[in-house]
């Protein structure tokens, strides 16, 4: 049956019974296939977020959304009260495609960081011998972790914690990409761990110095310091390389993935460490219904097949350079700075005529391009990861189009 209805109708459904918890650009997507997607009016537009870098194997890929369906035939859930036959599988395959001893199987990004943060305080009592509830993990400000009540106690935006109080304990707070502050912090025989993202990614794609996260992971473990790295986002090819951490060859005692390892097709994420820090969590302490389930398996080895078959990190690596010294060259009083890695880059935009980085989103989505503004004044830029260098240079001819216009 062929819907009459329009964009407007579906927002304003939306609008009616759904919390309003979120701002979407005006466009009602209806279908999508690599790098375009298409509106319930048939106008079709490069996809240049990536469902915040979920889907870097493309839209709909063939081989993911092939092994996620066989499967859904076959078994969906049997919960973790009974073993079954493909959770091994895919244990064995990602822990020895990241090199990890362990998986603990979630599915977000933010239930992956609370369970890093659980295994963190854990291994602290466990291990490290810091007195019962005593333990501190340190993190950076303007971080974004997830939405849950402990990930938002360690946030710096108003937005994200205000109204939402009281607080988890245990965080200390110092500024990203600062090695002084961090040394400071790490004084206090009571920090188990840092919490850190190799690249900020909702702060506007702040891209720390180089060496900062290989002297961070130094400094952490000449203290007996865990060093977990959130690359849920920054994970999974999208900054030119396998993981972020990889640019300054770090390996995290702690590694959080979450987003692109399903390619976008369902929620799946995961937490790898090796046996001394996984084995302190036992039968009862921690775990997830669905987490690990049967489709999550099968299709998350079929998304990591896909980007190490097709040379993902490779294409990031190649075409995030061509992009960034594109955007560098346009004489645009808008643009005050472009930055990135890979294919995870940001435009910061200077107002103009009272015109906003919103402003310049909703006119690249008129002229066929659709990305989000970040922190109002930023816009992220980060296509599926299957581009092509032709299909790039077309997109960055929409983006300078729609500057000139202003």
């Amino acid at each position: 049956m062929i819907s009459t209805m329009t964009s407007k109708d579906y927002i304003e459904r939306e609008d009616r019974y759904g919390a309003h918890n979120y701002h979407p650009l005006p466009v009602v997507l209806d279908r999508g296939e690599g790098i375009f997607v298409w509106d319930v009016e048939g106008k079709k537009y490069f996809d240049f977020l990536s469902a915040y870098s979920a889907v870097n194997q493309g839209h709909c890929h063939p081989k993911i959304i092939g092994a996620m369906t066989e499967q859904s035939k076959k078994l969906t859930l049997t919960s973790r009260a009974f073993y079954n036959s493909t959770l091994g599988e895919y244990e064995e395959f990602v822990t020895k495609y990241f090199g990890y001893d362990k998986v603990l199987p979630m599915n977000t990004g933010a239930e992956a960081d609370e369970t890093a943060l659980k295994l963190c305080r854990k291994w602290a009592y466990e291990k490290k011998g810091v007195p019962e509830n005593e333990a501190k993990i340190i993190v950076c400000e303007n971080n974004f972790h997830g939405r849950t009540i402990t990930i938002v106690s360690m946030s710096t935006d108003p937005d994200a914690y205000k109204g939402f109080g009281p607080f988890t304990p245990g965080f200390i707070k110092i500024p990203y990409n600062d090695l002084s502050a961090l040394e400071k912090a790490l004084e206090d025989p009571n920090v188990a761990g840092f919490l850190v993202e190799p690249i900020q990614g909702e702060a506007g794609v702040y891209v720390p110095d180089d060496g900062y996260l290989k002297k961070a992971s130094e400094m952490c473990k000449a203290k007996n310091v865990l060093f977990i790295a959130d690359e849920v986002q920054t994970g999974i090819a999208r900054t030119g390389k396998l993981l972020a951490c990889d640019h300054e060859n770090v390996r995290p005692d702690i590694l959080i993935l979450g987003k692109a390892i399903s390619g976008g097709a369902m929620p799946i994420s995961a937490v790898l460490a090796d046996d001394d820090i996984m084995l302190v969590i036992k039968p009862g302490e921690h775990g997830s219904t669905f987490g690990g389930n049967p489709v999550a398996a099968m299709t998350a080895i079929a998304a990591l097949e896909v980007v190490r078959d097709e040379k993902l990190a490779e294409n990031a690596e190649r075409l995030g350079k061509i992009f960034r010294e594109e955007l560098q060259k346009v004489d645009s009083p808008m643009i005050e700075l472009v930055r990135g890695k890979g294919l995870l880059n940001a435009v910061i935009i200077k107002p103009k005529d009272g015109k906003t980085a919103w402003d310049v989103c909703l006119a690249m989505k008129e002229n066929g391009l659709i990305a989000k503004p970040t922190h109002d004044h930023i816009i992220r830029f980060a296509p599926p990861l299957v581009i092509n260098e032709e299909q790039l240079m077309e997109a960055i001819e929409i983006i300078k189009k729609t500057l000139a216009e202003f």
